[in-house]
């Protein structure tokens, strides 16, 4: 149709090229939503960040992809609710829980699931040295009463604690903060399996161990997920596991490269990317691994 308009004059080069652009970006978009076929990807997720080895450089690059998944949730209209938050001695982050709610965010983040490691001429280094560091990045489906998951009550184990960093008078005056810890074998393997979940979004106990609680069955889920794609994750292993030395992307701040270990693709848009243009190495991973990702 734009091309007779075109040679009709009832259109131009510009808008011929405009709408080769957004039928090319509908297109490509459809074909990422065709690669989210699993029962979980519609759902919503739940990220965990963890800082590595490294000390503050570390504790500052957990609070930088932080905030890199942040914008990345902000630009496509995700909303964002911090569940726990853990932060370093002087700056940054140690651990953090966020939770993202919305349509499918699951089957896209489930692309950042791993180690990220960051190389760059530290701030925090007197002679200013060129240091490597990591972060862990976990995202589980967040589930909802939909979803069946059985939590055996007797391997559960509560503790209360005072709520960190600033907030109202109540904040460090009462344990209304809630850790959670759950233990079970596994009946298929005999493996020892324990998760411990910390949750201090509210003043409340009682709406804490109710949050920890929906995190645990998020986490439980993600275990049978996980047990029912053995056989293709011991394939894919290289890709993924979750552990030091095996990271799946790698920023290197003066380099100006990010690259992503598992497709291949790079940019040197290393600021672009770490405000929130993840969508291309999103689109890598969907279209390499597809739905069974």
């Amino acid at each position: 149709m734009m091309p007779d308009f075109l040679r009709e004059g009832l259109a131009t080069d510009e808008e011929c090229d405009e709408q080769y652009e957004r039928t090319l970006s509908l297109i490509e978009g459809l074909e990422l939503r065709n690669m989210l076929r699993g029962e979980e990807d519609k759902m919503g997720a739940i990220i965990d960040i963890n800082a590595g080895a490294g000390g503050t450089e570390a504790l500052d690059w957990a609070s930088m992809l932080l905030r890199m998944y942040t914008r990345w949730c902000e630009a496509h209209g995700y909303r964002t609710k911090m569940l726990d938050y853990q932060p370093g001695d002087e700056v940054g982050v140690k651990s953090c829980t966020m939770e993202v709610e919305g349509e499918f965010a699951y089957g896209y983040l489930k692309s950042e699931n791993g180690v990220h490691r960051m190389v760059r001429l530290s701030p925090f280094n007197a002679n200013n040295k060129r240091q490597t560091t990591f972060a862990s990045v976990a995202i589980v489906p967040a589930v909802d009463d939909s979803i069946e998951v059985t939590v055996n009550p007797a391997n559960i184990e509560w503790e209360t604690f005072r709520s960190s960093g600033a907030g109202g008078q109540n904040v460090n005056k009462v344990e209304t903060a809630a850790r959670l810890r759950y233990h079970f074998k596994d009946e298929d393997t005999g493996e020892e399996v324990s998760y411990v979940i910390e949750n201090q979004e509210t003043r409340s106990q009682l709406m804490n161990k109710e949050n920890a609680m929906r995190i645990l069955r998020a986490k439980l889920y993600q275990y049978a997920l996980d047990k029912r794609n053995a056989t293709r994750q011991r394939l894919e292993a290289d890709k993924k596991r979750i552990e030091w030395g095996s990271q799946i992307r790698s920023y290197v701040f003066d380099d100006r490269r990010v690259k992503d270990h598992r497709t291949g693709h790079q940019t040197s848009s290393v600021d672009a990317v770490m405000d929130g243009e993840l969508d291309d190495f999103i689109k890598a991973y969907l279209m390499e691994y597809g739905g069974g990702a």
